[in-house]
This record gives structure tokens, sequence and C-alpha cells, in this order.
């Protein structure tokens, strides 16, 4: 089964048992089935515990640092795919030139990537996503959802997801079923060995990490939306 695919029927049962929770949960408006996103959330604290952070730090210790830093480089530039097609969704033409431009010279002078070449000729990566999308022309956020083995989200944010994981994102397009999940594989490890130092950190001084991470997660999508302006009301 595909990461969309998972992603697709993942949100369609939250969808579901939403109806079901609502009135066990707390007052928080954002978070109206806060009690299965807390199952969910221990869930994932658990298996990331077992297993997703045991590899990762055995990947961080044996891959020398250059080679972890060209894996993560990879795969960021296959993100720019999706963060070029966002940002002309969003009217944002200049900077979708831009990443164009930064993708074409890392993809080609970069050995695919391998190599962050357009950030030393002055062109910085950015990070534009669906849901970002669907918030910039006025969709709320929706409840506030953990998604299993994925983390924070929200119903906007995991439409958002599901429509760049599918339509955006190449490795999809690879037909040899081995190659694209070693793929998904390998990036989902490199990207929780980039969040160790994190999670480090949100051990040690968060009190509640549910509420903590909960918080941080609508500041940051906040953020990423109005591009760092004015804050607006994100539960509509």
């Amino acid at each position: 089964m595909s990461i969309g695919k998972l992603l697709q029927l993942t949100m369609m049962a939250l969808m579901l048992l939403s109806g079901g929770c609502a009135t066990l949960d707390s007052g928080d408006d954002r978070d109206p089935i806060e009690n299965l996103n807390r199952k969910i959330f221990n869930f994932n604290e658990k298996v990331d515990n077992a297993v997703f952070k045991p590899v990762a730090r055995s990947y961080q210790a044996i891959v020398p640092d250059p080679v972890d830093r060209g894996v993560s480089n990879v795969f960021s530039n296959i993100e720019d795919v999706a963060t070029v097609f966002n940002d002309l969704l969003q009217l944002k033409v200049r900077q979708g030139g831009l990443d164009s431009v930064r993708f074409v010279v890392n993809s080609t002078v970069g050995l695919l990537g391998l190599i962050d070449v357009a950030s030393d000729m002055g062109l910085p990566k950015h990070r534009e996503d669906f849901g970002q999308t669907l918030g910039y022309w006025g969709m709320g956020s929706g409840p506030y959802l953990v998604l299993p083995f994925l983390g924070p989200s929200t119903l906007r944010d995991t439409v958002g997801l599901v429509v760049d994981n599918q339509n955006f994102d190449p490795i999809n397009d690879i037909d040899h079923s081995a190659t694209r999940n070693s793929l998904t594989v390998i990036e989902a490890i490199d990207q929780r060995a980039d969040l160790l130092g994190a999670s480090n950190f949100l051990e040690k001084a968060a009190l509640d990490r549910y509420s903590f991470l909960k918080e941080a997660y609508f500041q940051r999508r906040q953020t990423d939306i109005t591009d760092g302006g004015m804050p607006f009301p994100e539960f509509q």
C-alpha cells in the first residue's frame, strides 16, 4: 500500500471516529477529539521509542556526516517539486520561478540534489505545501488531528498531505515497488535522524508533550501560511 493510500484511509477513519468521540473531549475548539488524538499520540510515542528512534540513532552513528547531508539534500530537492506547484497555486510567481531554477540547478549541477549548489548561488530553500495553499485561499484549519506514525496535523493539512503525496512526489511515479518502498523508508529514517536533537530537547522541556506539540504546530502553520505576517484564526 502506498503512502498516499494510507493517508487517505487514515483521514477517512479519523473523520468517522471524530463523529463518535467529540462529546468525550475537552473544551479546546481546535481539538474536539482530544481523547482520541491523545491515544494516537501515545501510540506514536511507543512506536517511536521502540522502533524509529533506535533506527535513527543507528543510522546517524553509522552514516558519515557528508553522506547523511547528501541524502537529506536529495529528499529536500524532491520536496521542491511540490513547492514549485504550490508557489504557483498561491500566485507567488517570482518565488515559483526562483524555486524552479533551484530545482533544475540542484538536479543537474548538484547531481540529483546530492549537493545543494543552488543555496550557494543565492537561491534559498522554500517550503510550500497544499495545506498552506488551502490556507492561503482562506480555508480554516479544521479540527486538530494526530495521524498514526505521522504525528500532528489538521483536517486541512491532511487533505493537503494527500494531494502533495499523490500528485507532486516523484517517488510515487517509480514503477518498481521495491525501489519506491526503499526510498520511502530511507526518507523516513533520514528525517527522523534529523529530528533527534529536537526530540531530546522536547523530552526535557515539556511537561505535557501533547499540548506543547499541538501549540507549536498551530503556531508554525500560522507562520507558514502567512509567511510570517499577521496572525489569523486557525480554526474556522
